[in-house]
């Protein structure tokens, strides 16, 4: 009993979450990863102003960079969730943080919205990527009681880069020009090699503990499984996560456009660039507090998750609708502070709640597939935004158009299964799970053994000692189970059926 304890133990996926010690650490990890993407992906308003004055594109053109950087990061979250599975999430966040630096780098050196698109959009998107899902998947495995505080705490990040980001942005611009200021956009990012290098591992990659128990499978049908396995394709047939990704997606489409364009939109109303940029601040320091506060009152469990969700979203999303009736600077402020602390609450929710609706075992590659298909809003809102400026001559249609997107994804949510009830659903038990999961390698482990007609041994009794008292079965009449001293076995506790089974 105490070997198959030990035996059990080191094939579980991963140990109990801990909700603490190490777990903090890794927080820590989530806070300055966050601060590195997001936050930074929030600050290149700063640059677009520039951009748009170098090169003489259209406001369209320039929205195109954040857009292919947004969509490739979460274009690419399955590719970065399937490495994890497979190496580990530590040598995966590493990788990311060494080319998310290096497109800024190279970025720096660009003589055409071309070379910003290949170096800030796809290569350092690509290190976004393999940075931004692992951490998170990471922390969501620490935690289970304090999972949401967890969370909110590492998403902090996003809203101190915000405050602190913008107006240094906008003080290396003045000092060093965009070119200079992309150089140290690149150092400060390759600090996320560090953060990678803090992760500590649970357990065993998902997929190395899989593949150790499928021997019997040949070398295709191993290569499909692992594939299965890594990205978690199932989940493409779960009702309650596609809805969520519907609704993420139009989450996406509407969520970034003010940063992209808030900086543009206050100059282009007069302000100065101080100014413009101190609008980005004070949304930034109200999100840390939205975040925090949206964490802590989570863990109570007084309102379930999805339902704070959506009050957030809705919040969020007629915050933004308001942002053009303010002309005076004051005005600009309030709402900022107000669209803010909504778009700090909602993040964390919007994370936190994905293990309620496909469970902790999947989470990792859950996270993967909804920004693949999230990308899809990142691609389009941006430029949509952007394209509706250079048709009217102002941003209103834009920030309209941006809240419109929240505002559907709202309803969108309340769709979910299990939305209406006021508890949370039982979560999916590990045979169900396994058995959802399991079932195309089920197959492949079926037909190949069927094709190979090897005989299938369901009691490998070799090295078991037993006692009479324990009884080992053989389903088919040509096995012969493999008892070395088959007469300790009680003749009255053996009969044969008709179709020749030992039972």
């Amino acid at each position: 009993m105490m070997e198959k304890t030990q035996e059990e133990q080191q094939s579980s996926p991963q140990m109990a979450a801990p909700d603490g010690g190490w777990g903090w650490v890794v927080v820590g990890s989530l806070f300055m990863s966050s601060a590195l993407v997001f936050g930074l992906i929030r600050s290149l308003g700063v640059f677009f102003v520039e951009f748009v004055q170098y090169f003489g594109e259209s406001a369209q053109a320039v929205s195109w960079i954040a857009s292919i950087g947004l969509a490739m990061q979460q274009l690419m979250s399955p590719i970065g969730a399937a490495a994890s599975n497979v190496y580990g999430t530590r040598p995966v966040v590493m990788m990311g943080g060494f080319l998310s630096g290096l497109g800024f780098i190279l970025a720096s050196q660009a003589t055409s919205l071309v070379h910003l698109y290949l170096t800030m959009g796809l290569i350092s998107g690509l290190g976004w990527a393999l940075v931004f899902t692992p951490t998170v998947a990471s922390v969501m495995q620490y935690f289970t009681v304090r999972r949401s505080l967890a969370m909110g705490l590492g998403f902090t990040g996003v809203g101190l880069a915000s405050f602190a980001f913008s107006p240094l942005f906008q003080y290396l611009v003045e000092v060093y020009a965009w070119r200079g200021a992309l150089l140290v956009l690149g150092g400060l990012s390759f600090n996320m090699i560090a953060c990678g290098a803090l992760i500590r591992p649970l357990g065993k990659p998902k997929v190395v503990l899989k593949t150790e128990n499928l021997t019997k499978l040949n070398k295709c049908s191993s290569l499909l499984s692992r594939i299965f396995e890594s990205f978690e394709l199932s989940l493409l047939s779960h009702r309650g996560f596609l809805t969520y990704a519907v609704a993420i997606t139009f989450f996406n489409a509407g969520y970034f456009i003010p940063y992209i364009h808030l900086v543009a939109h206050s100059r282009h109303i007069g302000f100065t660039e101080y100014q413009a940029a101190f609008v980005i601040s004070v949304t930034g320091v109200v999100d840390i507090m939205g975040r925090v506060a949206s964490g802590w009152f989570s863990d109570l469990g007084k309102i379930r998750m999805p339902h704070m969700l959506v009050v957030w979203t809705g919040l969020l999303g007629l915050s933004l609708m308001i942002i053009p009736v303010a002309v005076v600077y004051s005005g600009l402020i309030v709402i900022s502070v107000v669209y803010g602390f909504c778009a700090g609450a909602m993040t964390p929710l919007a994370f936190a709640v994905v293990p309620e609706i496909v469970g902790i075992g999947r989470v990792l590659g859950a996270l993967g597939l909804l920004q693949l298909i999230e990308s899809v809003g990142g691609l389009l809102g941006a430029p949509l935004s952007g394209w509706l400026k250079d048709c009217t001559g102002t941003y209103t249609l834009s920030f309209i158009a941006a809240g419109s997107f929240l505002v559907l994804g709202m309803l969108v949510t309340m769709t979910l299964p299990y939305f209406w009830s006021c508890t949370a659903p039982p979560p999916p038990s590990p045979s169900k799970r396994m058995s959802q999961d399991g079932s195309i390698e089920d197959g492949l482990l079926k037909q190949t053994l069927s094709s190979n007609s090897v005989p299938e041994s369901l009691c490998p009794l070799d090295d078991t000692p037993y006692s009479d008292k324990e009884l080992k079965v053989c389903w088919k009449s040509d096995v012969t189970c493999p008892v070395q001293e088959r007469d300790e076995i009680p003749q009255e506790m053996m009969h044969h059926t008709n179709s020749g089974e030992i039972l």
